[in-house]
């Protein structure tokens, strides 16, 4: 499988330029609303060392109810992808499944914070964290149910590589959906460029994924 050693490197610059790229989000998130274009980033106007947490507030006006609702549903998404990304280092088999979890996790837990910081600027509730992850989108989203985060928790070696990859590529598209309902109906500029990062690196994790099950 070293083969393959070289798309999870390229997976892993995705995620840390994304990662990169939604902290510059982050810090102009008070800028005014014309300084980031959809497709763009906007210009640092804070620290680099700004966390992404720690936004400026957001203007009130700059969002919508879709972009409320993408936060609201992305987080729990985002939070139970990071949890099946912790079973990985004590359960894969693979170096490949390893380090592609490595990559989920270092992309999404910045994203959940930052998110988080929309909620709250906008005077919108932040997801609750617990059990109530699992069944947050119902049998939709492409959201794990208990049972199967369980059995993913028992598996190990193939098996576990094998369970993890086919459950998180049916995650992924998930929030790949979820990311271009954001970018068609929102409005807050630095939420539909996290969207474009979503689709890019996820779509892109996506085909590593089947490649190394074979499916490509």
């Amino acid at each position: 499988m070293s083969k393959n050693r070289s798309p999870i490197r390229r997976i892993t610059a995705v995620a840390a330029a994304a990662a990169a790229s939604l902290v510059l989000a982050a810090c102009g998130a008070a800028d005014d609303g014309a300084s980031a274009g959809h497709g763009g980033h906007p210009a640092p106007s804070a620290s680099p060392s700004q966390p992404p947490s720690a936004s400026s507030p957001a203007g009130q006006g700059q969002h919508n109810a879709a972009d409320t609702a993408f936060a609201q549903g992305m987080i729990p998404h985002h939070r139970q992808a990071v949890e099946m990304a912790d079973l990985a280092p004590s359960r894969a088999g693979s170096a490949e499944v390893k380090q592609l979890a490595e990559a989920i996790k270092k992309a999404q837990d910045p994203e959940i914070r930052t998110l988080s910081g929309w909620l709250t600027s906008w005077g919108e509730q932040v997801p609750a964290a617990g059990a109530a992850d699992h069944s947050a989108h119902g049998a939709g989203g492409g959201m794990m149910t208990a049972e199967e985060m369980d059995g993913l928790g028992k598996a190990s070696g193939r098996a576990f590589d094998t369970a993890f990859m086919e459950l998180m590529i049916k995650h992924h598209e998930g929030a790949v959906a979820m990311a271009k309902t954001e970018l068609a109906d929102g409005a807050f500029p630095e939420a539909k460029t996290m969207a474009e990062a979503i689709i890019s690196s996820q779509s892109a994790e996506i085909a590593t994924m089947n490649g190394l099950l074979g499916k490509n």
